[in-house]
């Protein structure tokens, strides 16, 4: 069945554990997958254009201290925020990226402009930045605002142990991957994928993950695919996971249920990657895939309502008010 448009989103996947959360905090979790769906949907709707519904819905997430991406990122050592994201436009296979981001309040924006704007299709750090302030208008944001207890109490609790980790440390193997992302077909048919994450609690010496790289976490082909992953970056990167699964169903005819499911339950799984994907199909056939506990996503239905999930054992379901 083609759906004339769609989109579906993630907040990142990992062992979300329902103990672990109180209703007040699931509520909230529910209720920001469902705006930031909402708001992408908004702009399919308005017959906007699949790179637009992305990023519109990924900024709701960015805004929310409740995801690592954003305002909620997580800290590195040196106890500052750096953020990537990545736009693709299935369009023209047109990409932007920005990695190692620390004053920019919506990363996801600025990759946006970063392939609209520029002839480049990633930009890093102090440059990414300059690019921003001088050439796009954007506004300098200090480190305080995306400063909170939780992210200091996480790498408190980090650095103790030595390690790093992904996002909801309250014990240290406990592994949730924070990312957030979405991917959209529109009116016109193109399919777009935009994902922004805070990285790794603990992160040192100018670490990169899977998001900012093309067809490693992020990636999008009209008539094909668009992807967007959330996990365990190295690996993610190491299997070209977004881009496996657009290879798979070019080249190899797989269904996308079939080539998601191939992708996250084998090399990855097989070493030792834990984490998810969103994708959507050329006729708009929305996807999730993960191999852990739980993933935090949401599309929506025919009558514009959001659907929305956390964990791994529970259908979507309408979001109570």
């Amino acid at each position: 069945m083609s759906h004339s448009f769609s989109i579906a989103i993630h907040g990142g996947a990992g062992t979300i554990v329902r103990s672990l959360m109180t209703p007040e905090l699931e509520q909230d979790y529910r209720q920001a997958l469902a705006q930031s769906v909402l708001a992408g949907h908004a702009v399919l709707v308005a017959g906007g254009h699949a790179v637009d519904a992305t990023v519109a819905a990924v900024t709701v997430m960015e805004d929310s201290p409740l995801f690592n991406a954003g305002k909620g990122s997580v800290l590195t050592h040196d106890e500052t925020v750096e953020m990537d994201a990545c736009v693709m436009d299935g369009q023209d296979l047109d990409a932007g990226a920005v990695t190692l981001i620390r004053h920019i309040k919506n990363p996801v924006q600025l990759a946006c402009d970063v392939m609209r704007k520029s002839p480049h299709a990633m930009l890093a750090s102090e440059g990414a930045e300059t690019f921003a302030f001088k050439e796009c208008g954007y506004e300098y944001t200090e480190q305080d605002y995306f400063f909170t207890d939780r992210r200091y109490k996480e790498l408190r609790a980090m650095k103790k142990t030595g390690g790093v980790a992904l996002s909801e440390t309250r014990y240290p193997d406990e592994k949730k991957h924070g990312t957030v992302g979405a991917v959209a077909r529109d009116k016109n048919g193109n399919l777009a994928a935009a994902t922004s994450t805070g990285g790794l609690t603990n992160k040192r010496w100018g670490r990169v993950g899977d998001t900012p790289i093309v067809g490693g976490g992020n990636y999008a082909r009209n008539g094909n695919v668009a992807v967007s992953a959330t996990g365990m970056g190295e690996l993610l990167m190491r299997c070209t996971v977004a881009g496996d699964i657009a290879g798979r169903m070019q080249y190899g005819n797989a269904s996308i249920e079939q080539a998601c499911r191939e992708v996250i339950h084998g090399d990855f799984l097989d070493l030792g990657g834990e984490g998810g994907v969103i994708a959507i199909d050329a006729n708009g056939k929305v996807n999730f895939e993960l191999n852990c506990a739980g993933m935090y996503r949401a599309t929506v239905d025919e009558s514009g309502n959001a659907l929305v999930a956390i964990f791994a054992d529970e259908d979507l379901s309408l979001v109570s008010e």
